[in-house]
């Protein structure tokens, strides 16, 4: 039976082990969500993770994790704004099976946090859905993005495509970037 209470907080650098055990199940669980392999994550070291835990207090972007109250990381969720551009983008998104679904609250927690962190920089954000992932690019459609027509190839297999989304964070109506 799961934990329904949980709480929603940055990452850190202390929190390594954590962000590298979640990391690792969510390429097990959705291989094609993620521009990186798990047999690539499984070999990288402690200096990493823990780098990759400071994303949760970066300055040019965050992750956040969801917590249940007796300690599973059961969700996490970032943005950052890349190089070159002036609109955060939506990334690692990923919650356990057992916690998915709009009962459980943890991906709509997750993208109220990762939102509120994007309106206090931009009036939008975009994101990268792979074209077979349905079910994320529903979802994402039930929370306001809409499809831009920008498709770019999936990092791991060229002949495959992500297809850009965006939300309009000001005003509340999704459009075009």
């Amino acid at each position: 039976m799961r934990d329904a209470t949980f709480s929603i907080r940055p990452t850190t650098d202390a929190d390594w082990r954590e962000v590298r055990r979640l990391r690792l199940e969510m390429l097990a669980d959705t291989p094609i969500a993620f521009g990186e392999t798990l047999a690539h994550a499984q070999a990288v070291g402690e200096a990493e993770w823990r780098m990759r835990g400071r994303r949760g207090t970066n300055d040019g972007g965050t992750v956040l994790v969801a917590i249940t109250n007796d300690g599973r990381w059961v969700g996490t969720m970032g943005t950052y704004t890349p190089n070159g551009t002036t609109v955060p983008m939506l990334v690692g998104v990923y919650v356990t099976p057992e916690f998915r679904g709009e009962a459980a609250g943890v991906t709509s927690a997750l993208l109220e946090g990762v939102e509120q962190w994007t309106r206090e920089r931009s009036d939008r954000i975009t994101l990268h859905v792979h074209e077979d992932n349905t079910r994320a690019h529903a979802y994402y459609v039930k929370k306001g993005y809409r499809d831009t027509g920008v498709t770019m190839p999936y990092d791991l297999d060229p002949a495959k495509r992500q297809l850009e989304m965006v939300k309009i964070l000001a005003s509340g109506e999704a459009g075009p970037a």
